[in-house]
């Protein structure tokens, strides 16, 4: 019989952090892109909805309102998506660099130091 490869879970999860933090500037600068242009979006509409109300046409009024109230829900979402992410940046770099600092010391590469205290410090101080 051919041996399984034993997967450890702190092996699992170093590997999600790893993908998670290579990834974590695309969905970042994705968020960022996305309200800009929404914004773009917003300002081209709003010549529309403008001649709209100037000539006092009801069915062409209505269409751009819809449309500026979904752009602004839109930039609303992508906003705090952008501060989400940044928030949850640092503390997800963090984690990785302690995780990582517990795999070397639980190899025998490098004994941990104090950097984890640190780390806990930096956690508490940005909820």
């Amino acid at each position: 019989m051919a041996e399984e490869e034993t997967s450890y879970p702190v092996r699992a999860i170093h590997d999600f952090l790893f993908e998670l933090n290579s990834e974590w500037d695309k969905f970042r600068i994705g968020s960022l892109i996305g309200l800009v242009a929404s914004g773009a979006l917003l300002v081209l509409y709003i010549p529309r909805f403008m001649l709209a109300i100037r000539q006092r046409r009801p069915a062409d009024f209505l269409f751009p309102l819809i449309i500026i109230a979904f752009l602004i829900y839109s930039m609303y979402a992508l906003y705090t998506q952008f501060r989400f992410f940044k928030k949850w940046e640092r503390r997800i770099g963090l984690l990785l660099h302690l995780e990582e600092q517990l795999i070397s010391e639980k190899l025998g590469e490098k004994p941990i130091t104090s950097v984890s205290a640190e780390s806990e410090k930096q956690l508490e101080e940005h909820p």
